[in-house]
């Protein structure tokens, strides 16, 4: 089983060609859960240092997904996180516990406004892109196709998709064979792990899409096991 979990661990070492960015609100939605787990640890922090710790971890992470919410398009979810962002940065000012946990609630509230906001968009923003993507398609069909061309879109996130499906596979085994606390840790970790890669701004479209995609495994791992462990 030691052999399965470090296969499992290479597989997460991917080389992958870039791309068009096609899923800016799902890169957006996966760095809010990022934000609001740390908006959370602030709210359940015991002492001042820590709640201002945390709530400086969920301001760099708003920072850093900046470009995702503007590229997504979603006008309420950015003004929403951006008002979040402005409570979380008034409850680092605060010098009380008390006064610091008001303004976290309020940030909690935008935050999840956000995330709402940009599943009501999501619909629409993937139409949209199939809408893009047939017009690219069309206009491909006018122009010589060039010998080399780097894989995209749709193409690109199938490929990839292929790519991870025996790691999902053997991570189900994970979930069936492994003692419940270390298939969780273990699990636990790849979740993490994809959330921090995704807050990274210089990432290629195929990496961001892996990551993303990796994590949305890892969660369903960990749904799984919620269930299955005692």
């Amino acid at each position: 089983m030691k052999g399965l979990i470090a296969y499992l661990w290479l597989a997460l070492l991917p080389v992958l060609p870039g791309g068009v960015d096609s899923n800016a609100c799902n890169y957006a939605g996966s760095n809010i859960s990022y934000i609001r787990t740390q908006t959370q640890n602030a709210l359940d922090a015991q002492k001042l240092n820590m709640v201002h710790y945390f709530a400086y971890k969920a301001l760099n992470a708003i920072e850093k997904s900046k470009k995702q919410f503007k590229d997504c398009g979603c006008e309420y979810a950015q003004l929403s996180i951006e008002e979040g962002e402005n409570n979380l940065k008034k409850a680092v000012r605060v010098t009380s516990i008390l006064s610091s946990r008001i303004l976290l609630e309020k940030a909690m509230e935008n935050t999840q406004g956000s995330l709402e906001a940009l599943q009501d968009h999501n619909e629409i923003h993937t139409s949209e892109y199939g809408n893009d993507m047939l017009a690219l398609n069309t206009n491909d069909l006018k122009k010589p196709q060039k010998q080399f061309q780097p894989t995209q879109g749709k193409k690109l996130e199938s490929k990839i998709d292929s790519s991870l499906v025996s790691f999902q596979n053997s991570l189900n085994q994970v979930v069936l064979t492994v003692e419940c606390e270390e298939a969780q840790n273990f699990v636990l970790r790849i979740f993490e792990r994809c959330e921090l890669e995704l807050l990274k701004t210089n990432l290629t479209e195929g990496k961001r899409y892996y990551n993303l995609r990796t994590k949305e495994i890892a969660a369903k791992a960990l749904e799984d096991l919620s269930t299955s462990c005692p």
